[in-house]
């Protein structure tokens, strides 16, 4: 997943000239604009950048290649999910839209956000990428208090969507697991509300209740929040 992830975000720094590695805050530091903004991410051209990148992700929406893995239609004994922890919820995403799981980076928002779940950009090895909320989207209630657990950890997911990766935060990864389709067939239908469109239902899993995440509808709603 690694090598999939380079390949996308190296496509995305190739296209943007990303002055900010080079001379600026990341670089020799020799911009004459440091002197100004003190930091990249307070300059004009570092906010340009990543309005062009979010333009690139509306343009995508002309070339849609599916991202369904014939490979998996063969699999009738389990699916892969990652799971995850937003507030008190656990949700299940299928794998094959994940590109990696990433410590957790800075979020840089953006003037004129286009949606209530953009959050901003992230730099993700030198390259912008934009940054969603999941918890927007699925109208979560994330009042649960901070883990002091030192073991849990928050962090981000890089999730393949049309026009690139985009970086989703979260608060805690279980991990991928394989688990029966058997189990995943037999979810219960969500509660009728107005986010039922994204989960294709719930099933009790290591004494949890899972939600299951509709990967088609929820990819299409982080599309248009990007265009």
């Amino acid at each position: 997943m690694t090598g999939v992830h380079s390949e996308l975000v190296s496509h995305d720094a190739q296209a943007i000239d990303d002055c900010w590695n080079r001379i600026g805050i990341h670089g020799d530091r020799s911009c004459p604009l440091l002197v100004e903004h003190i930091h990249c991410r307070n300059c004009s051209v570092y906010s340009a950048a990543a309005t062009r990148l979010l333009d690139r992700y509306a343009l995508a929406q002309e070339h849609r290649v599916s991202m369904q893995g014939e490979d998996l239609a063969s699999d009738v004994q389990t699916r892969s999910l990652v799971v995850f922890r937003l507030g008190e919820e656990w949700l299940g995403l299928p794998t094959r839209c994940l590109v990696e799981v990433s410590p957790v980076q800075a979020i840089h928002s953006l003037p004129h956000q286009r949606s209530r779940a953009l959050l901003g950009v992230a730099n993700v090895r030198g390259a912008l990428v934009a940054c969603l909320s999941f918890v927007e989207l699925l109208g979560l209630d994330t009042s649960l208090p901070p883990s002091t657990s030192a073991r849990i950890m928050p962090r981000m997911l890089i999730v393949s969507a049309e026009g690139g990766p985009v970086v989703v935060p979260v608060d805690e990864v279980d991990g991928i697991h394989a688990i029966e389709a058997r189990l995943l067939d037999s979810a219960s239908a969500p509660a009728q509300n107005s986010n039922a469109r994204f989960t294709r239902g719930v099933v009790q899993w290591k004494n949890r209740s899972l939600r299951l995440l509709d990967e088609e509808h929820l990819l299409s709603a982080v599309n248009r929040s990007l265009t």
